[in-house]
Protein backbone atom coordinates (compact mmCIF):
# COMPACT_ATOMS: atom_id res chain seq x y z
CA UNK A 1 0.00 0.00 0.00
CA UNK A 2 1.33 3.45 -1.17
CA UNK A 3 0.45 6.55 0.64
CA UNK A 4 1.08 10.28 -0.92
CA UNK A 5 1.38 12.90 1.70
CA UNK A 6 2.21 16.63 0.50
CA UNK A 7 5.17 18.34 1.69
CA UNK A 8 6.66 21.59 1.23
CA UNK A 9 9.45 24.03 2.33
CA UNK A 10 11.57 21.66 0.13
CA UNK A 11 14.12 24.13 -1.59
CA UNK A 12 17.01 21.69 -3.00
CA UNK A 13 18.35 18.11 -3.10
CA UNK A 14 19.22 17.78 0.45
CA UNK A 15 16.01 18.39 1.32
CA UNK A 16 14.55 15.81 -0.43
CA UNK A 17 17.06 13.54 1.03
CA UNK A 18 16.40 15.15 4.34
CA UNK A 19 12.60 13.93 3.88
CA UNK A 20 13.17 10.49 2.58
CA UNK A 21 15.76 9.87 5.15
CA UNK A 22 13.14 10.84 7.85
CA UNK A 23 10.24 8.75 6.14
CA UNK A 24 12.29 5.56 5.59
CA UNK A 25 13.01 6.15 9.59
CA UNK A 26 9.40 5.49 10.13
CA UNK A 27 9.11 1.90 11.45
CA UNK A 28 7.12 -0.22 8.46
CA UNK A 29 7.89 2.17 6.01
CA UNK A 30 9.57 0.17 3.09
CA UNK A 31 10.21 2.94 0.26
CA UNK A 32 10.31 6.45 0.28
CA UNK A 33 10.31 8.64 -2.52
CA UNK A 34 9.76 12.48 -2.73
CA UNK A 35 9.59 15.36 -5.48
CA UNK A 36 10.47 18.58 -3.98
CA UNK A 37 8.78 19.99 -7.83
CA UNK A 38 5.30 18.09 -6.93
CA UNK A 39 5.61 19.04 -3.47
CA UNK A 40 4.82 15.39 -2.90
CA UNK A 41 6.31 12.44 -0.92
CA UNK A 42 4.89 8.84 -1.61
CA UNK A 43 5.71 6.23 0.99
CA UNK A 44 5.08 2.45 0.87
CA UNK A 45 5.01 -0.18 3.77
CA UNK A 46 3.38 2.47 6.39
CA UNK A 47 -0.63 2.55 6.89
CA UNK A 48 -0.70 5.51 9.34
CA UNK A 49 -0.60 9.26 7.74
CA UNK A 50 -0.58 11.05 10.82
CA UNK A 51 3.30 8.98 11.74
CA UNK A 52 4.45 9.83 8.53
CA UNK A 53 3.19 13.57 9.23
CA UNK A 54 5.00 13.85 12.48
CA UNK A 55 8.25 12.54 10.93
CA UNK A 56 8.48 15.26 8.16
CA UNK A 57 7.63 17.79 10.63
CA UNK A 58 9.76 16.75 12.81
CA UNK A 59 12.46 17.14 10.10
CA UNK A 60 11.60 20.50 10.17
CA UNK A 61 8.92 20.87 7.24
CA UNK A 62 5.58 21.03 6.35
CA UNK A 63 3.52 18.41 5.79
CA UNK A 64 -0.58 17.56 5.16
CA UNK A 65 -2.07 13.47 4.81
Amino acid sequence: MALTITVTGMSCEHCEQTVREALQAVDGVTNATVDREAEQATVEGADDPGVLVAAVEDAGYEAEA
